[in-house]
């Protein structure tokens, strides 16, 4: 049997809030290590598809497969371990622990993904991006940018096949956007993941070979 190449497929997707459809995508696939944008104005419903591709929220209609599972047909607490698993989330909320060390929070991924410790991957991330010098500091007292770099970190210590960004560069000046969507490629390369970036930031649109519009 052949594996299917594709790491995220989208059918039929529609998401209906208080009578108004917010997202409608009748057909959308990602392959395995490609990197994609999603593209458009504030209220086109990225977010919205980002979440039900992550499981955090079930679309109206619809399906969603992530590297071969249906997200969609997954009682709740399967969608949590999938997503732990196979799933980095940069959201545009960063919900880091503010009172947990740096190296706590990303302790707590592997935690939560139910992967054993592995401190040689926490300094390997950490020294990847910049922030080995951080591993102690707590969350709460980070500057923006060193925390956006340390919910990467975050996302990607599991080695998860899927990366997702929730606008991830719409409140930075221009140099720390473009080295956010460096650090974002890198990381995804680095892994092996497949990496879609949710925003309505138009100078990144030249990052990527591959964009969906909403």
């Amino acid at each position: 049997m052949t594996p299917n190449p594709a790491m995220l497929e989208v059918r039929g997707l529609r998401q209906v809030f208080g009578g108004r459809t917010v997202l409608d995508l009748p057909e959308w696939t990602v392959a395995r290590g490609e990197a994609c944008l999603v593209l458009g104005p504030s209220g086109s419903g990225k977010s919205t598809l980002l979440n039900a591709i992550a499981g955090l929220a079930t679309p109206t209609a619809g399906t969603v497969r992530v590297d071969g599972e249906s997200m969609t047909d997954l009682a709740p607490a399967a969608r949590d371990r999938l997503r732990a698993r196979r799933i980095g989330l940069v959201l545009q909320t960063l919900h880091l622990i503010g009172v947990a060390s740096v190296r706590d929070n990303l302790r707590l991924a592997q935690r939560l993904a139910g992967l054993p410790p592995d401190e040689a991957r926490l300094a390997e991330v950490l020294e990847g991006l910049g922030i080995a010098a951080l591993a102690d500091a707590k969350a709460r007292d980070l500057s923006v940018g060193e925390a956006q770099r340390v919910a990467i970190a975050r996302a990607v210590v599991n080695r998860p096949p899927l990366l997702l960004a929730d606008e991830p560069t719409s409140a930075l000046d221009d140099a720390s956007c473009a080295l956010a969507l460096d650090l974002l490629l890198a990381q995804a390369r680095a892994c092996g993941a497949t990496l879609v970036v949710a925003t309505h930031d138009q100078r990144v649109r030249e990052r990527f070979d591959r964009r969906l519009d909403l």
